[in-house]
């Protein structure tokens, strides 16, 4: 495992799940569920796959953590 950020492909992913992860978000500065986010950088630390970007509504850091059930 990498303590450094392993850069990956967001677009590389199909269609259908690109929007999926870009819709269902939570974001912690606006406190609600689903607002969605641009600018997605996915990347992997410590072998976890992250996705970020920015939230529609309010611009702050969105963070995805993928799990064993996303895939």
């Amino acid at each position: 495992m990498s303590e450094t950020a392993i850069p990956r492909d967001f677009y590389a992913r199909d269609a259908d799940e690109q929007a999926l992860f870009l819709q269902e978000t939570w974001c912690d500065n606006c406190q609600e569920l689903n607002l969605g986010m641009s600018e997605p950088k996915e990347y992997e630390l410590y072998g976890i796959i992250f996705i970020e970007g920015r939230c529609n509504k309010c611009g702050e850091t969105v963070l995805t953590e993928l799990t064993d059930d996303d895939f």
